[in-house]
């Protein structure tokens, strides 16, 4: 009776497209919307995730997410040092400057200065160069994305070539030179990213009275990270935070604080309206145009059990195909954006809450169905 049920779902031809066109609308839907909402969070933690090096971040106590830079003064990094637990501590700046280029246009990018004696928290990988070239006269390194795109040098002829070593930058009427290009995480301003050491981080940012953006510690071996953080904040007075805990900070500000969520919602809901609509109305009436089969296979001895295996068989059916097609194209399509400023990541919990919603919107179709189904007589097989 499995392979009649099937049989009649495929033989209808309209109505089985109908129900698998709604269940792939809203699983597409659904796992791209949430593909690309979970890559704007991954994004908006890049800098954290980026300091690998690191396990503890120390900040002004009102500091709500990454990008919410409260300057701290110079002692700060002496008194995070001196906390028990603390394996090593450096300062850590971050900064917006203007870059001039050869053809006098104006870039803003994101100036990050790291520890000038022992490089820590560069840069997770480079492309070309080394990072100890750092330490030459005005050396930066500067994000591959950023070189290729917006810092681009423009040719005498026309057009652009991609930033490279050797090639010179205007930072606050300061000159900075080029030794090297790095790989890093996409960040969410996408502005191009370069790093510097700390000192000269200083002298490219205008003078403040204070300057430090962050502490960034390392853990003692064996010490618990969260009880340091604890440490920390008892006897400076500062808010320390592992890296996990900074990211979540971030991210509930994000959420918080932002439309983007509610945007995001709102599309989700939508796709789940819509292919519940067309899911239900397509399986509804292929229900309503079988019911004479329904009623024969009644008439015939089938009891309530197998009448509901059979509707359960046919929606199982166009669920999974429905899923695999709905998650295959939003995954095909993340693949094609991938080398767009777009930023696409599908976590199985997606796919979780993908599945979840087919289950739901199937079960209604279902259920709605057997309504019918359930007060079928089946005297109807005998009418004209």
């Amino acid at each position: 009776m499995n392979r009649v049920a099937l049989q009649m779902l495929v033989g209808d031809r309209g109505k089985h497209f109908g129900v698998l066109l709604g269940i792939t609308f809203a699983c597409l839907l659904i796992t791209l919307v949430g593909s690309m909402f979970t890559g704007i969070m991954y994004r908006f933690t890049a800098t954290i995730r980026d300091a690998g090096g690191a396990d503890i971040w120390v900040t002004d106590p009102k500091v709500q997410f990454i990008d919410d830079v409260k300057p701290l003064p110079d002692s700060a990094l002496w008194r995070v040092r001196s906390v028990p637990g603390v394996d090593w501590a450096v300062p850590f700046y971050k900064g917006s400057l203007r870059a001039k280029l050869p053809d006098g246009s104006f870039q803003n990018c994101a100036v990050f200065g790291i520890d000038d004696a022992s490089l820590a928290i560069g840069p997770p990988e480079m492309a070309l160069g080394s990072l100890a070239d750092l330490r030459r006269t005005d050396g930066v390194i500067v994000d591959e994305r950023g070189a290729a795109r917006r810092l681009a040098q423009p040719l005498p002829g026309g057009g652009t070539r991609p930033l490279t070593i050797g090639d010179t930058l205007e930072l606050n009427d300061h000159r900075a030179v080029v030794v090297g290009i790095c790989r890093i995480s996409r960040t969410f301003q996408s502005s191009p990213t370069i790093y510097t050491t700390y000192k000269r981080a200083m002298a490219f940012a205008p003078r403040e009275r204070r300057q430090l953006s962050f502490v960034l510690a390392k853990a003692a071996p064996g010490a618990d990270a969260e009880a340091v953080c604890r440490t920390i904040s008892e006897r400076t007075g500062l808010l320390a935070m592992t890296a996990d805990e900074f990211k979540r900070k971030s991210v509930w500000y994000f959420l918080r604080n932002t439309p983007i969520p509610v945007n995001v919602g709102l599309m989700v809901v939508l796709a789940f309206i819509v292919g519940s609509a067309i899911t239900g109305l397509s399986f509804n009436s292929f229900v309503l145009e079988n019911l004479r089969y329904f009623g024969a296979l009644k008439a015939m001895g089938a009891g309530r059990g197998l009448i509901v295996r059979m509707t359960l068989i046919q929606a199982g059916w166009v669920g999974g195909i429905g899923y695999g097609l709905g998650t295959g194209i939003a995954t095909l399509l993340c693949f094609l954006l991938r080398r767009t400023e777009a930023e696409f990541r599908t976590p199985g919990i997606l796919l979780a809450i993908s599945a979840g919603a087919v289950v739901l919107i199937i079960t209604g179709a279902a259920l709605v169905s057997l309504r019918k189904v359930m007060r079928l007589e089946p005297a109807i097989v005998f009418r004209s």
